[in-house]
């Protein structure tokens, strides 16, 4: 009989991006190696396994569910991603006394650190540093429960070290993949979206909205200030952002630039990424960027050349400028220049986007990620049953 894992997680299926990426496709995986249940805010696009969405980030009711699928669906373990289902993971089992439960952590981002890191861009600083220290508190005692953290990038055990002094010894980095109708190939009965932009280069850049956060509210800002940048070069290059409306812009923009919205369907979003030309992640240094990895693997994997700041790559350190990609400094100029001489040599890249692509495949596929996070519940789970 297959082992039971409840996932609890903050997946919101009306918005397929950032928190929705990672639960959504580990578990697609996972339920192939175990018998799962998923928890999260709306679990209507989950079509692998029974969920249940709760509708609210709601701490009592969160923990309430929590409790009441442990009681239903006898979960072997719990893997709860991000910190608020961390947190309401940990008391709905400790509350419950649970002993036949194991807890695993999974760290999408080190919040704190990114609400640090922010305090002085954002247009209300105080909201911003009572949110750090909610987090900070929250994370800590996490870090501090004694459970095994799955992070998604390299940088959060540092991290853990530099804000706690304390390195868990039960901490697994596995980063994030990429999903296979973007891996694939493949372009059957699907039209250019770009046609009446053409013959300009596209360069597209995904900067959905996401709850708090607002990184991506800063790329789309460095996105204009760079399209501006090259404005004067309109019929050669024109820049795509998707996830956004134009009426979310409050500032007048340049004849080269396009907002396109947010693409409910992912048959489209896969066509706007693979007819694209370039891949842009226009990330400033305060940004703290950690959802961007997710948007640099799926351009890597639909073979677009990557043109990124170093905070676009967070995460991402095996992917190297001028082996797999092109990263530029901070400045809008760096950028703009970068940029145009990439489309006026295309085929001189080519090498570039061929290396990212054949890693990606090797390494970087959410089924590949899937196996290694599940023979980590699964030791877990294995030790739990020897200390009991």
């Amino acid at each position: 009989m297959s082992k039971r894992l409840l996932i609890v997680s903050t997946l919101d299926s009306s918005q397929p991006f950032g928190a929705f990426t990672r639960p959504f496709y580990l578990g697609q995986y996972l339920s192939k190696e175990f018998e799962l249940y998923q928890v999260g805010l709306d679990c209507s696009a989950v079509n692998y396994a029974p969920s249940v969405s709760i509708g609210s980030r709601s701490i009592p009711l969160y923990v309430k569910t929590i409790k009441k699928c442990i009681e239903e669906f006898h979960p072997d373990v719990v893997y709860a991603q991000e910190t608020l289902p961390g947190i309401t993971s940990l008391i709905a089992l400790t509350t419950t006394k649970q002993k036949n439960c194991s807890l695993v952590l999974d760290f999408h981002t080190f919040s704190a650190y990114e609400y640090w890191s922010r305090l002085s861009s954002v247009p209300n600083p105080l909201k911003e540093f009572l949110q750090l220290i909610k987090t900070y508190i929250a994370q800590g005692v996490l870090i501090f429960s004694g459970n095994p953290i799955i992070a998604a990038g390299e940088s959060t055990p540092k991290l853990i070290q530099q804000w706690y002094g304390r390195q868990p010894s039960k901490i697994y980095c596995i980063g994030n993949g990429v999903a296979e109708d973007l891996i694939n190939d493949q372009f059957s009965d699907t039209t250019d979206p770009y046609q009446q932009k053409r013959p300009a280069k596209i360069v597209v850049v995904v900067a959905p909205k996401t709850f708090q956060f607002p990184s991506n509210d800063m790329s789309v800002s460095m996105a204009i200030e760079i399209a501006k940048h090259l404005e004067s070069h309109e019929q050669k290059v024109h820049f795509v952002v998707i996830g956004r409306d134009v009426s979310d812009v409050d500032q007048p923009l340049p004849a080269n630039i396009t907002f396109v919205g947010f693409l409910p369907e992912r048959k489209d979003f896969v066509n706007y990424i693979k007819y694209a030309d370039i891949g842009l992640l226009p990330f400033p240094k305060q940004a703290v960027a950690g959802g961007a990895r997710n948007k640099a693997l799926d351009f890597f994997a639909s073979k677009k050349l990557v043109v990124s700041t170093p905070e676009g790559l967070r995460g991402l350190e095996e992917f190297c400028n001028q082996k797999h990609l092109i990263v530029t400094g901070f400045s809008t100029g760096e950028v703009a220049d970068a940029i145009l001489d990439a489309t006026s040599n295309m085929e001189k890249y080519q090498p570039l986007t061929e290396a990212a692509y054949t890693l990606i495949k090797e390494k970087y596929s959410w089924s590949a990620r899937a196996r290694a996070v599940a023979e980590i519940l699964e030791a877990t789970r294995d030790k739990f049953n020897i200390a009991k």
